[in-house]
């Protein structure tokens, strides 16, 4: 049998993923002060045992005010390498690769969390750190939304010391042992906020154009691809429609740019910048509604792609990279329902019959079971979309 496309590996750079399912960056909003505690071990270690071929860590800020919550992880200081490098090293161990996603929030800053409502924080609440250091800016005085407060604009100064910042917290990213970089460039954060023509509205070299507007993403790539180890891959993720002035056309000239940057992958999500979240949009009610954007940039930009966005079984997972629409899959919530989702799509597509891809401790006592006489299945088992 023909191994599935899913379940091969893929070499990237100097790196090499034993299989194609990447856990997509999840924010946990559980960092105390900005450190990694053992949720985010847990967490983590949970899906590198499940069988991923590569476990990314969530949206990691680059500087204080690039927070969003009181409990986003930072890499701002040497203070954040040792609690993400536990989690490095453990994914690691269970032969999934180890990455990172680092990011800043801009004007989606100073805000409580997700399930607290999301709304914006005064300063006086239990949690709060450094408040002083935790100044809303964007690239334009423009709130996020009407009832969200005004941020200050950034200097150009400023804009080019963030630059660095990036650069400064790869740099601990690699010393933390992660072997892929991810910079977050969508969900209407910092960067996609310059790319913006409704959140930018500079008039220096920063803003106007496209080619202004797109200036900040691209010295980003550019100086985090300088100090970022040469045989480790970077990775951008854009949202390829924001419904707001920023969309496909927009995000395969922009990919063509990143290719020449030194972006090795294009990961490929959509929505943020509008107060509303794409998950409240038709579109997002249907299976892989975001796998067009990864279709059209691997195609046009002649660059790898990952496809993200509901992306829920096996066989549609295998079918997406068949029929050359992207490169690797990336979950999210259906690996927050089922963390073994790599070894559940390996035994539905027959490409693991003996556990491999997980750890002893769980592949003697699978293995043992698939062997015997048990009349049943797994309690997740389905045929897949056909039969779902």
């Amino acid at each position: 049998m023909t191994m599935p496309m899913l379940f091969t590996p893929l070499e990237l750079r100097g790196v090499t993923l034993k299989n194609r399912v990447v856990v997509a960056p999840m924010h946990q909003y559980s960092a105390v002060k900005g450190h990694a505690t053992d949720w985010h071990l847990m967490n983590a270690g949970r899906y590198a045992a499940g069988g991923a071929g590569m476990v990314m860590m969530e949206s990691t800020k680059v500087a204080r005010n690039g927070c969003g919550t009181v409990g986003d992880t930072g890499l701002w200081d040497d203070s954040f390498i040792e609690g993400l490098a536990r989690c490095a090293t453990f994914i690691k161990q269970q032969g999934a690769v180890a990455a990172i996603q680092l990011g800043h929030s801009g004007r989606k800053a100073r805000l409580t969390r997700p399930w607290e409502g999301g709304k914006p924080l005064k300063g006086d609440e239990a949690e709060i750190y450094d408040w002083e250091g935790w100044e809303l800016v964007a690239p334009s005085a423009v709130p996020h939304s009407e009832k969200a407060p005004v941020p200050r604009a950034l200097s150009h100064n400023e804009v080019r010391d963030l630059v660095g910042k990036w650069g400064d917290a790869a740099i601990r990213a690699d010393k933390a042992g992660f072997d892929v970089l991810e910079i977050h460039a969508a969900h209407g954060y910092l960067i996609h906020q310059f790319l913006s023509p409704v959140a930018n509205q500079r008039t220096d070299t920063y803003g106007g154009n496209e080619m202004n507007r797109m200036r900040f993403a691209l010295e980003v790539a550019e100086h985090v691809r300088s100090v970022w180890p040469a045989e480790k891959p970077l990775f951008m993720r854009l949202s390829c429609e924001d419904d707001a002035g920023w969309g496909p056309a927009e995000s395969i000239r922009l990919s063509r740019l990143l290719k020449d940057k030194g972006i090795d992958v294009i990961d490929c999500s959509s929505g943020g910048t509008l107060a509303h979240s794409p998950m409240d949009g038709e579109r997002s009610k249907k299976y892989g509604y975001q796998v067009p954007y990864a279709e059209a940039i691997r195609k046009e930009a002649a660059i790898k792609t990952m496809a993200v966005g509901h992306i829920v079984h096996a066989d549609q997972a295998e079918a997406i990279l068949r029929e050359g629409r992207a490169d690797l899959i990336a979950l999210a919530r259906e690996l927050m329902y089922n963390p073994n989702w790599a070894m559940d799509a390996a035994q539905k597509l027959g490409a693991d019959p003996d556990f491999l891809l997980v750890p002893p401790p769980m592949r003697y006592w699978l293995a043992k079971r698939a062997k015997s006489a048990f009349e049943g299945k797994p309690s997740t088992w389905s045929n897949g979309l056909g039969n779902s």
